[in-house]
């Protein structure tokens, strides 16, 4: 009777394993389910469009931008920035500098509507930004962030989310200015080859190389640098500068500055503090007036070229 209770006491526990285990998978597929239809289900951005048709002329955005007293609040009583004002002429550079929670970050992210501004008025080309749908706007905007974000495909699927009827020529091209052929060329399927979640296989610098090959391939009149060569080596930010230079080229371009290399060669900088301009103009200038900008260049030469407080 012993030997028959615990050879049958082994049929009892798998089929209760199971089901504790359906119980998981059920509970794991509801929580990915709510997070997936939430996002199914969220309400399409005011602005938004569907493609025009192919008979429309698309709108040729050159690039003028115009902050003319923009103010922003995330929450009622608490505002961030105030009575912004600045003028980016096709093809200037604009760096942005100041302490952390300065409102670098917001102030560029109003241009491309991630946020509707509280007060004030944004102009593109002498138009309000919201009497352009957020399609063309979108379009016209490229973002090389701190952290490059890749998708689990192949590096032509990240590199075609730029301009989908791209040919292989054309993504070549666009990896070579962005000194990013070389490697791409060494990994075993070239541009067909997986590169993992958030692109585990390559290196930082190399997924920061992809992303502005992947800005260059988009072409947009404007772009926009948010500390782009903050989490590199010295080798690795030569090469990314020097790919830098050739996406600059021609474009209004906004650089949230960590480096002084960066600033140095702006057209308009902007040093902000506490959602305020409070100094302007080109980096001699602003090392005249011996301010804010002054000792935030004598701490990053402290500190090998980088900015310590931004």
């Amino acid at each position: 009777m012993l030997v028959a209770f615990l050879l049958l006491a082994r049929y009892l526990y798998e089929p209760v394993g199971r089901l504790h285990s359906l119980n998981q998978l059920l509970q794991s597929g509801r929580a990915a389910s709510e997070r997936v239809f939430s996002i199914l289900d969220a309400p399409l951005e005011e602005g938004w469009k569907n493609p025009p048709p192919a008979s429309e002329t698309p709108v040729k955005i050159l690039g003028d931008v115009r902050y003319e007293n923009v103010g922003f609040q995330y929450l009622t009583g608490s505002p961030v920035l105030h009575e912004i004002n600045l003028h980016a002429k096709p093809g200037e550079m604009i760096a942005l500098v100041g302490p952390t929670g300065a409102g670098k970050t917001t102030l560029i992210h109003l241009l491309s509507r991630f946020y509707e501004l509280t007060s004030g008025e944004i102009l593109l080309d002498g138009r309000p930004i919201r009497s352009i749908s957020l399609t063309d706007l979108r379009s016209s905007v490229a973002m090389v962030t701190q952290e490059s974000f890749l998708f689990n495909g192949t590096t032509a699927d990240n590199l075609l989310i730029a301009k989908p009827d791209a040919t292989e020529g054309e993504m070549w091209g666009a990896l070579a200015a962005a000194n990013a052929d070389g490697f791409i060329k060494r990994l075993p399927k070239g541009l067909h080859t997986q590169l993992g979640e958030r692109g585990v296989k390559l290196s930082v610098g190399e997924k920061q190389r992809l992303s502005i090959a992947r800005a260059l391939l988009k072409n947009p009149p404007i772009l926009v640098l948010d500390e782009a060569t903050a989490s590199v080596d010295n080798t690795t930010e030569r090469l990314i500068q020097e790919a830098l230079q050739h996406l600059l080229a021609g474009r209004t371009s906004f650089v949230i500055a960590h480096r002084l290399s960066t600033v140095r060669h702006a057209d308009q900088i902007l040093v902000m503090e506490r959602g305020r301009i409070v100094e302007r103009g080109d980096h001699e200038s602003l090392l005249e007036r011996n301010g804010l900008y002054a000792s935030l260049c004598k701490e990053a030469e402290m500190h090998h070229g980088v900015f310590g407080a931004v």
